[in-house]
């Protein structure tokens, strides 16, 4: 199935570090934002790393100067499936750079990771930290593993 991205990205000019996924799960694109997947961990880690309760997940992001969006513009993927996805357009991510003070870029996923590398660092040459999906689908790591990862994101605001 051919799939367009329609979420916009969640940034502003005081963003400093950008969390790149590969595309909107089938859910996400459903609800209208990024790693609503009830099963998903993603916002689950967050709270743990910054101590707090998300009741406003952009307001949440925008807050700790955090960007949210994807490698993808569009692509085909069956399902949710990231193993499944070819024919890729990548979103204009050196344009949101510039429009941002991002110094780090986090990829989520072994797709997404792949993905950047290709397409992305080319342009913007600014080396990615790769962690593991959030995903329930990646069963092999447990959330307190996954949270000891994800603790970067706050190692790099500093």
């Amino acid at each position: 199935m051919n799939v367009k991205h329609e979420l916009k990205p969640v940034f502003n000019k005081d963003s400093t570090i950008l969390i790149l996924g590969t595309i909107p799960s089938i859910v996400s694109r459903k609800m209208g934002f990024y790693y609503m997947h009830p099963h998903n961990r993603f916002w689950k880690i967050l709270e743990i790393i910054y101590e707090e309760k998300i009741t406003n997940k952009e307001e949440f992001i925008l807050k700790h100067h955090l960007a949210l969006w994807d490698v993808l513009a569009s692509c085909q993927i069956n399902g949710s499936k990231d193993s499944s996805i070819k024919n890729v357009k990548v979103n204009n991510i050196s344009k949101l750079i510039k429009e941002t003070k991002i110094k780090a870029i986090i990829t989520t996923g072994k797709k997404a990771d792949e993905l950047y590398q290709k397409y992305v660092y080319p342009q913007t040459k600014i080396k990615n930290i790769a962690l593991p999906s959030t995903s329930s689908a990646n069963a092999q790591y447990h959330l307190e593993d996954l949270v000891e990862e994800y603790k970067i994101i706050k190692k790099i605001q500093k």
